[in-house]
């Protein structure tokens, strides 16, 4: 148990970080990458020791959370913008609050499949393999989500993103 705890153990940040992307929810995100850690033991003898540990912990992240966006669908529970309120940034500045809330409700524009190659590319610098794998899908299509969710994020923080407050003396 101590081998597979110092598997695990570097695998938690990049785990938790990309729960809250997806679930802007800290108790979630808290959630999720506890019941990713059970289910990857209950499981540790039936992963492929060739097999990259990152990309199977992201899939079984990922597939728990397509649960959860199912289970929401199914029972009407939706979250919205008020979930941004939440996200405090590390800045006094109140410009890059606003900044960081453009970026989230940019990353909530963007498909589920853009926005999870891009946070597993872009945030969690996984290679396109990597995440190839976490998505159960080609390379080609990694590359091409991935530049369709940049293209569709850069427009929309051009062109979409609300209003920045500008400072009166």
């Amino acid at each position: 148990m101590d081998e597979i705890a110092s598997l695990l153990e570097p695998q938690l940040p990049g785990l938790r970080r990309y729960a809250w992307a997806l679930l802007r929810d800290d108790e979630g995100a808290d959630d999720l990458v506890q019941d990713t850690l059970e289910r990857a033991i209950r499981h540790w003898a039936q992963r492929r020791r060739d097999g990259d540990l990152k990309a199977w912990l992201f899939a079984i992240q990922r597939n728990l959370f397509l649960d959860v966006v199912r289970r929401r669908k199914s029972h009407g529970i939706q979250v919205g913008v008020e979930a941004l309120e939440e996200v405090s940034a590390s800045a006094d500045n109140p410009e890059s609050q606003v900044g960081m809330r453009d970026i989230l409700t940019g990353l909530d524009t963007l498909s589920e499949e853009q926005r999870s190659v891009l946070l597993l590319v872009g945030v969690e610098d996984l290679s396109y393999e990597q995440a190839a794998q976490v998505l159960d899908v080609p390379v080609g299509t990694v590359m091409s989500r991935l530049s369709r969710a940049r293209g569709r994020l850069r427009d929309f923080m051009e062109n979409g993103r609300s209003a920045v407050l500008r400072r009166v003396k």
